[in-house]
């Protein structure tokens, strides 16, 4: 059975689950194996502290999904008794899991949002919103869980991170040609990181969709001359923000679309292998159908507004607002916080890049149109942010596990196992995460060290709005709304330049474009001399193979230098 995207260009991922071949065992390894469990546990603490360190001192979370891997390949090369069982592939896909999920917890999903009323002098604030940033990042991990693999986030879409992830442990494993591939790809990616090249820009652009990667290179291209040319550093006047808010509110409509059950078929009960779940709309392909992903999403509208609920109770709101003001604003920070996660989480599929920040800069704003008080709005921001990162995250590494288990027989009932103990693997990794963030937030932030994102939330809010910046992110959310309505669900044109006007990142547009210029005349060159429409398939599959393996290796490089930013930290 071959998958592809529902619509556009085929994406460069490799092939789909195979059904005629066994290459897996009946029973996909279990995230709670003592030899297992232990080594999530200590690598998540790892990763915790890394995610910590680097986001209070440089504002950075680096992706450690490949170092995870890296360790797993190793413990498993130790002849010692129950060491040896982590020479399993599906074990590494477990830990790597596990440690990316506990770093962008730690970082974004939790110390982020405390540092929020820490910097606006709230002490007494930082432990609700620390219980607030929890139930965030628990109903986030648990929307992705429920709606991965459906029409709306597919798994057949790039998620370039969870394809470096399984790429690096696949070539670990089986060594030869792939492997030489992989590690001079990623010494490339790490040689280039440290000469402040964007390689993993170039990484990104040989694995995602080409017409969602096209705008977001023309974004970071335009911000990046923008000022030089045109005199008008975008960013400053709200232009991306503007654009993010009309390709936003169309993505979510678009979502909604997605929801529907075609042909008005009756809502299935739950199905162990979610076949039936899967076939009520006419995708047998998608382990997740339209009834799935319509209960997953209204379970997240439901567990969002209860979050804000004990966040209003826990950060004293009840008795200083309105009854009217307050059920408008748990009503505001729910929708927020799913928005949030969406919006994060269609970019990340796309691009590998997600604009929280942006995004949450966005609600701030909208926060202070109408008019809500200094401290509610600190909350608000603090929740929002909470959501998306993990969401993200934890997309890639689900699209690891599909790629190393797409040989198993029975596939789909393999595939939900493994996507289950996966889900398990991240959220011990977020409960150590949590324990970690409890214990060091007070000495770092008395140190000074918060993060610099959350800083400039808090001047965001005590400086208050400027009349001209709503007319501007209304009038710029026009061309952003037509621009997602003309890519459609499956490109997500208008989020994706909103994304790459946000990113703003030197040179990585360059490196974007320069890469699907790359793959495109590659693609062309493994068609020569192609006769039939078969044939040209399979090449074209190959191309996108090898541009993979490319790609999965300048990420990996680029990851490894994220982690060697440690030393500058400390």
């Amino acid at each position: 059975m071959h998958r592809t995207p529902a619509a556009g260009p085929p994406g460069p991922s490799p092939a789909a689950p195979r059904t005629d071949t066994a290459s897996a065992p009946a029973r996909h390894p279990r995230a709670l194996e003592p030899v297992t469990a232990i080594l999530i546990v200590l690598l998540s603490v790892l990763g915790a502290l890394i995610g910590i360190v680097l986001i209070t001192s440089l504002g950075v979370s680096p992706n450690t999904a490949v170092i995870g891997a890296l360790v797993a390949m190793l413990v498993g090369r130790i002849p010692v008794g129950a060491l040896v069982k982590m020479r399993s592939l599906h074990r590494q896909n477990l830990v790597q899991s596990a440690i990316s999920g506990s770093t962008f917890a730690a970082a974004n999903s939790l110390m982020t949002p405390i540092a929020v009323p820490f910097a606006l002098g709230r002490t007494d604030l930082v432990w609700p919103m620390l219980g607030g940033a929890t139930i965030g990042l628990a109903v986030d991990s648990w929307v992705l869980y429920r709606v991965f693999d459906s029409k709306l986030l597919p798994a057949t879409n790039a998620w370039p991170a969870g394809i470096a992830a399984a790429e690096t442990i696949k070539a670990g494993d089986s060594g030869g040609k792939k492997a030489v591939v992989l590690g001079a790809s990623a010494v490339v990616g790490l040689l280039g990181a440290l000469m402040k090249i964007p390689t993993s820009a170039a990484g990104v652009a040989f694995l995602g969709n080409v017409w969602a990667l096209l705008m977001f290179g023309i974004g970071l291209l335009v911000a990046q001359y923008a000022p030089t040319v045109l005199d008008v550093n975008l960013s400053a006047e709200y232009v991306p923000h503007g654009l993010m808010i009309g390709a936003g509110l169309v993505a979510l409509a678009q979502a909604g679309m997605l929801m529907r059950n075609r042909g008005g078929n009756k809502q299935q009960p739950e199905v162990a292998a979610a076949a039936a779940d899967a076939a009520d709309d006419g995708t047998p392909e998608l382990t997740v159908g339209s009834t799935r992903l319509r209960r997953g999403l209204l379970e997240g509208v439901v567990l969002f507004t209860a979050g804000a609920v004990v966040v209003a109770i826990a950060g004293g709101l009840i008795g200083g607002m309105s009854v009217p003001g307050l059920i408008g604003w748990v009503l505001l920070a729910g929708a927020a916080a799913l928005v949030h996660q969406l919006i994060v989480g269609l970019a990340a599929m796309h691009s590998g890049w997600f604009p929280a920040f942006a995004v949450t800069l966005i609600v701030l704003i909208v926060g202070l149109f109408l008019s809500i008080p200094t401290v509610p709005l600190a909350l608000l921001v603090g929740y929002t942010a909470s959501t998306g990162p993990a969401f993200a995250d934890l997309g890639y590494d689900f699209k690891a596990g599909w790629l190393l288990r797409r040989d198993a027989v029975p596939w789909q009932p393999y595939e939900i196992a493994g996507r289950r103990e996966q889900y398990i693997a991240q959220v011990l990794g977020f409960a150590v995460a949590l324990g970690v963030v409890a214990l060091a937030w007070h000495a770092f932030f008395t140190d000074g060290k918060v993060p610099p994102v959350s800083k400039v939330y808090v001047t965001t809010i005590t400086s208050g709005l400027d009349p001209h910046t709503m007319t501007t992110l209304l009038l710029w959310a026009i061309p952003g709304a037509l621009i997602q309505l003309i890519g459609g669900s499956s490109r997500q044109l208008g989020v994706l330049l909103a994304t790459g006007l946000l990113v703003a990142t030197a040179n990585a547009g360059w490196m974007v474009l320069g890469a699907l210029a790359v793959r495109y005349g590659y693609t062309r060159w493994r068609r020569r001399g192609v006769r039939t429409a078969e044939e040209r398939i399979r090449r074209d599959e190959q191309s996108d193979t090898d541009m993979s393996l490319v790609g999965a290796g300048l990420i990996a490089g680029s990851s490894l230098n994220d982690i060697s930013k440690l030393t500058k930290a400390f």
